[in-house]
């Protein structure tokens, strides 16, 4: 393959995933660093953890939608898989792909096909809850050695069943009010429905190992029936693709999907205009054509109420073939490279963006606080070495003197620990009350609220209604508990400012967490579920099955918001603790180590000079780890800064960029990183 036809989103993901491993890395030397020198606390070691978790763990969601024999499928081959040199997905005329298929790679899991049967959308669990369950699960191994065999095993996606019409009503794929969306029935009045209700590939493929999910979604049946797909994956996609036919435009079924599922503002949104080839006309010229699909790219712009900009013709076919042909004319001609650029540029730079800011935030947070440290361990260094070459030519009795006043002074400083106790039990009561408003509790009484809304609305007008008051009900509560953060770093400030003052702390606090950003990701929820509760779906929504499945959906991704929002306080109150505990050992370690000198001074005129040579190279030793943590420190903070010099310019028709909390995500891990 030349170099003008490689694929340019897969390059700049390797490119981001080298700028990832790279960060990692100086991550590690800097922890390295810390925990030799003994300076990394729990929360400090928490924030390491999470943060090189991320890295390794980042998850880039790129969904595909579209209706069926758009070329879905061929686009993701092109663009991701083409060096294979043959289609990974099945990609024929005609209905292909008939479930939403995942396709990542896991290295704990073995490399294989895995399909969710369809008759599981009649138990009350959903998708997220049958992930965790394999029972549920058929799974297909795939011979990466052998791939003829691999891509007939793929075909599986492509099964269907024939079932009695009150099964296909049952499964959601039959609705008596919406006639004309529902498919055709056979001689003997049966319907033809998918074999599976989901699909996951699991292959070590180098693009699914840096991190990408490609989400492929088939058509409306697929979107309209499958609650969790609307309210789960779909939002949780980092970038969407909706993919059109040149041939036929904005169809009714295609405007269906993008009004209901894809219009909102939520998403990076990029429009596929595909099957271009198929407007070549022999009796036309190649300007002539051009005009054409210009006119359809406007187009299909105005019937979706977007811009241009966003609007993509390419032929998928033809990017494929070129690709596996090694053919750069072809490539070139499909005008694939300039969808894969707005995705590049649009969304790559973005989560690089991201990613810096959180490690560099984190970065210059620890060096504060590890700087305090070392800089109160050499002054009081100091003070020591002070004291000991006053003592230089005294008399056995001034170190006496000297031995006394330093227990006394160890003694008044443990008077610090009433004062302490005092702090941990106002400090402990305060944060027990911020969270009150963040457990799983508070969320039960506003959701059951709109439940009951749900089941006795029958337009949904007042479900819509209830449901975005209970939106605004769960704000509050972050709110309350952002103001009660505010209370804590008030009482915590004044608190540290008086044990600095009569104690000789240097204790410093960080910032409290900004918990409004769990209010965007709240609101991203609210945008994502009124969508759904339109009209269009108040008949389906009216089924008891649907509406159990609706009300698990919404309570998991409300708990994974609040669960993280309460993990991010947690820690920020850890941290302001566990600071005070190790500035507490560290006076306590100082006061032993003095009296302990002292006292071998007063056995043997030759320590003192020993002693004040040890507390010399001592304070050398602490020079030097604050020259190593700051070049440590300093190379995390150039790798991450690299981000805005790979950057390229966003493209602006794209899209805002917006904050995703991952439906599927375990609570507690959003926190700090």
């Amino acid at each position: 393959m030349t170099q003008n036809s490689a694929p340019t989103f897969a390059r700049q993901l390797d490119e981001l995933s080298a700028w990832r491993a790279a960060l990692d890395a100086r991550l590690g030397r800097l922890a390295r660093l810390v925990r030799d020198e003994h300076l990394l606390d729990e929360s400090q070691a928490g924030w390491f953890d999470a943060m090189r978790a991320r890295l390794a763990g980042e998850k880039l969601i790129v969904a595909f939608v579209a209706e069926f024999s758009r070329g879905k499928s061929e686009l993701i081959n092109a663009i991701f898989f083409a060096e294979t040199g043959r289609r990974m997905l099945p990609a024929t005329p005609g209905r292909t792909t008939m479930c939403p298929v995942e396709l990542g790679f896991d290295a704990d899991e073995p490399v294989g096909l895995v399909l969710l049967p369809i008759e599981t959308r009649l138990e009350a669990a959903s998708l997220t809850e049958l992930r965790h369950q394999p029972r549920w699960w058929t799974r297909i191994e795939l011979d990466l050695s052998r791939p003829d065999d691999m891509a007939q095993a793929l075909q599986e996606v492509m099964r269907t069943r024939v079932v009695p019409l009150e099964e296909a009503k049952a499964l959601g794929f039959w609705d008596d009010e919406r006639a004309d969306d529902n498919p055709p029935l056979d001689a003997e009045g049966r319907v033809e429905v998918p074999a599976w209700r989901h699909a996951r590939i699991n292959l070590p493929h180098p693009l699914l190992k840096r991190g990408l999910v490609v989400l492929d979604t088939p058509g409306l049946n697929a979107i309209g029936t499958e609650p969790e797909l609307t309210l789960g994956l779909l939002p949780s996609a980092h970038a969407t693709v909706f993919i059109l036919g040149a041939d036929t435009g904005v169809t009714k079924s295609d405007l269906a999907i993008w009004r209901d599922h894809l219009g909102g503002p939520a998403l990076a949104r990029f429009v596929a205009l595909n099957k271009i080839d198929s407007l070549a006309d022999p009796l036309s010229t190649p300007q002539q054509v051009a005009k054409v699909i210009e006119r359809q790219c406007d187009t299909v712009a105005r019937d979706l109420g977007i811009t241009r900009s966003q609007v993509f013709p390419i032929s998928a076919r033809q990017a494929l073939a070129g690709r596996v042909e090694g053919d750069a004319a072809q490539v070139e001609a499909s005008r694939i490279l300039g969808l894969e650029a707005a995705l590049s540029e649009g969304l790559l730079p973005r989560r690089r963006e991201m990613l810096a800011q959180g490690a560099m935030d984190g970065v210059r947070q620890l060096q504060a606080q590890i700087v305090r440290t070392l800089n109160d361990q050499r002054r009081q260094g100091a003070e020591q070495m002070l004291e000991l070459r006053g003592l230089r030519g005294k008399s056995a009795g001034k170190v006496q003197l000297m031995l006394q006043r330093t227990q006394a002074e160890a003694a008044e400083f443990e008077q610090c620990t009433t004062k302490l106790a005092a702090m941990r039990s106002v400090h402990s009561r305060m944060l027990k009350d911020a969270l009150l408003g963040l457990t799983s509790d508070r969320l039960r009484e506003p959701v059951e609220r709109f439940q009951q809304e749900l089941g006795s609305s029958l337009l949904l007008i007042g479900a819509r209604r209830v449901f975005t008051e209970t939106c605004e009900e769960l704000r509050g509560y972050l709110r309350e508990a952002h103001q009660r953060a505010g209370e804590i770093h008030a009482m915590l400030t004044a608190a540290f400012s008086r044990l600095n003052a009569e104690f000789g702390f240097s204790l410093a606090l960080e910032p409290q967490p900004d918990l409004a950003r769990f209010a965007d990701d709240l609101t991203v929820i609210e945008r994502n579920y009124v969508q759904y509760l339109g009209l269009g779906q108040a008949i389906r929504l009216a089924q008891p099955r649907f509406q159990a499945q609706f009300r698990r959906m919404l309570v998991s991704r409300l708990r994974v918001v609040f669960e993280n929002a309460s993990s991010e306080l947690e820690l920020w109150n850890k941290t302001a603790s566990a600071q005070v505990d190790a500035q507490l050992r560290e006076r306590r370690r100082a006061f032993k180590r003095r009296q302990e000198a002292l006292e071998r001074i007063q056995l043997a005129a030759g320590d003192l000079e020993s002693r004040l040579t040890e507390l010399q190279t001592q304070d050398e030793a602490l020079q030097q780890t604050l020259q190593r943590l700051g070049e440590a420190v300093d190379a995390v903070l150039e790798q991450a800064a690299s981000a805005q010099a790979l950057a390229g310019p966003a493209t602006p028709d794209a899209g805002p960029a917006v904050r995703l909390v991952e439906p599927t995500q375990e609570p507690g891990r959003h926190a700090r990183a």
